[in-house]
């Protein structure tokens, strides 16, 4: 069984779909199971219908607005890099109205719903194609992961929402029972999952580089701060899920293909640039290319 791996990673999930639309398009790649996690969640529906330029389309043409029904943050771009602020009109409206986190982004559920038609849904759901998004359950302190064979419409939109959500700058959602927020808060990358579930071959799409090669500028606020340490966490979450997925790989005879970004994409993914997206999408596209040349080149 062929797998499609998509990491977390915000706005530098437009890598992603570039690599992964070469991978469809050029090298006709026909993947039974699709596994995304945060903004790879949000790819995976679509790429599975094989409608990559619609998907390109919507991806690289998303803003702020797009995303949150309220923003905590502000941007500003100051010596040639983006920083954030905290919007505090919007923190103070948000904690008045009861809510536990800084921001909300129901916007991006309206996205989800209007972009994912209900007959693409049944489409997929009936074939034999397995669509699965992570999530983290908060008050259970566990991930899940959830098949689109398992969920009505309304319920699966649900969901993709919900592994998108980076709490606290996005919403908390209380469902079953339980607190949900972003799959990458547990697993950034679900390889495990993916052999779990029986792949034996995976092109697994790593929104970072494979090394780090940056400094991060020193916090500036207490966002900046908080999206650091988060940055931190999620990175060391990322390189345990890699070498948790190599070494089941390794058990299960199972080949993987890496894909990470070769350069440093941006330090801040909840920043949404539609001119930078598109440009990362072209990037990803032509990375993929060249890998798939390498590798030519050294197979007998």
């Amino acid at each position: 069984m062929r797998a499609l791996v998509i990491s977390g990673g915000g706005s530098k999930g437009a890598f992603a779909g570039g690599v992964a639309q070469y991978l469809i398009e050029e090298l006709k790649r026909d993947y039974e199971l699709y596994l995304g996690t945060s903004t790879g969640s949000l790819l995976i529906s679509h790429l599975a219908l094989n409608k990559c330029e619609k998907i390109k389309e919507i991806y690289t043409s998303v803003n702020q607005e797009s995303i949150f029904s309220n923003r905590p943050f502000l941007i500003k771009r100051r010596h040639g890099y983006d920083q954030i602020s905290i919007n505090h009109i919007n923190v103070v409206r948000n904690f008045i109205q009861g809510k536990k986190t800084f921001g909300e982004s129901k916007n991006l559920k309206k996205l989800i719903q209007s972009t994912l038609t209900e007959d693409e849904f049944l489409s997929l759901k009936s074939s034999k194609k397995d669509i699965v998004v992570t999530v983290s359950n908060i008050s259970l302190n566990t991930v899940e992961y959830k098949s689109i064979k398992d969920f009505d419409y309304d319920e699966f939109c649900e969901w993709i929402w919900i592994s998108c959500n980076y709490t606290p700058f996005m919403s908390l959602v209380q469902k079953d029972g339980c607190e949900y927020a972003d799959g990458g808060l547990g697993t950034m990358v679900p390889i495990e999952e993916a052999i779990k579930r029986g792949a034996t071959h995976i092109d697994a799409v790593i929104l970072q580089t494979e090394a780090t090669f940056y400094n991060r500028m020193p916090s500036k606020n207490v966002f900046g701060l908080i999206t650091n340490l988060f940055r931190f966490m999620l990175d060391r979450i990322e390189k345990q899920n890699i070498q948790i997925g190599k070494f089941a790989a390794a058990n299960k005879n199972t080949t993987i293909n890496f894909y990470y970004t070769p350069t440093v994409l941006t330090t801040n993914s909840l920043i949404f640039d539609e001119k930078q997206m598109k440009s990362w999408w072209k990037t990803g596209y032509t990375y993929a290319r060249e890998k798939s040349e390498e590798m030519n080149q050294i197979e007998p």
